[in-house]
């Protein structure tokens, strides 16, 4: 997929982050423009969720600092108190976890799970036909059976459908996804990554895609950003990444994706005979 860069700037950062005493991001810089999808990759322990949390304001509560500038549509971020980022979080900013099983209330009806994130933000009620069209545009029912189920009944793959459902609920100018394919079945990961993408054309939401898995990745990003050891080593289109990676790690990272797809394909071709 080609750069998108003639679309508004929705979100630009430069943050570094901290534990106590331990650095975990080193002025890491980025931007992203409406209908782009900017994939940052890294290895465990890379700094990839602590940069979640610091756009989000939440580092806070696992014991970190975030400093430096965050720009959502305009607004600075760093430094706001909680009440002024609860009005941000899910109606200007979405966020796909990692995991549905530890996200989601498995004791909560859908339709409960649904309610509370609209009234989180809105005082009027949904259209009635509303549930039907959010939960169709991820290919999920949106009948009364599947509504009266619990969430704890969902499938993996459901239970990341419905996350991204709640979380594109309010049509929010940006969506930061946390590996959240990491858990999934390689059939059902491609799928998710489909609706990523889609969502991303038909809504022209700017999408924060974090992985660790560049192969998978490429494919749905506008742009790739490596990170490593809390530092942004490189960014550019995935064609670029892929024939011409200039960082070290970049190679290293690029190499074995190609060695993996290589070997998903071998899996494949023999699973024929």
């Amino acid at each position: 997929m080609a750069a998108i860069l003639t679309g508004e700037i929705v979100l630009e950062f430069r943050v570094s982050a901290r534990y106590g005493a331990s650095e975990v991001l080193h002025d890491v810089a980025g931007e992203v423009r409406r209908g782009e999808v900017l994939s940052v990759i890294g290895l465990s322990g890379s700094g990839k969720s602590t940069l979640s949390l610091a756009l989000l304001g939440l580092l806070r509560y696992r014991g970190g600092e975030a400093r430096g500038s965050v720009r959502l549509c305009g607004q600075e971020l760093i430094g706001l108190p909680e009440r002024e980022w609860r009005p941000i979080r899910g109606r200007l900013a979405g966020y796909v976890p990692q995991n549905a099983a530890s996200a989601l209330n498995g004791a909560v009806r859908i339709r409960t799970l649904l309610e509370e994130t609209w009234r989180a933000h809105r005082k009027e009620k949904p259209n009635p036909a509303f549930w039907g069209e959010l939960l169709g545009s991820v290919q999920l029912p949106g009948g009364a059976d599947f509504l009266s189920r619990h969430a704890a009944e969902l499938s993996t793959g459901q239970g990341q459908r419905l996350l991204i459902a709640l979380a594109i609920m309010h049509n929010p100018a940006l969506l930061i996804a946390d590996e959240p394919t990491s858990a999934l079945d390689a059939i059902t990961q491609a799928a998710i990554l489909k609706l990523f993408s889609e969502l991303n054309r038909r809504r022209g939401i700017a999408v924060l895609f974090i992985s660790h898995d560049l192969a998978s990745v490429a494919r749905i990003s506008s742009r790739v950003s490596i990170l490593h050891e809390g530092n942004v080593v490189e960014t550019a289109e995935p064609e670029r990444i892929f024939s011409a990676p200039a960082h070290p790690f970049t190679r290293r990272l690029v190499h074995a994706a190609l060695e993996n797809a290589s070997l998903r394909g071998e899996m494949a071709g023999a699973a024929d005979y």
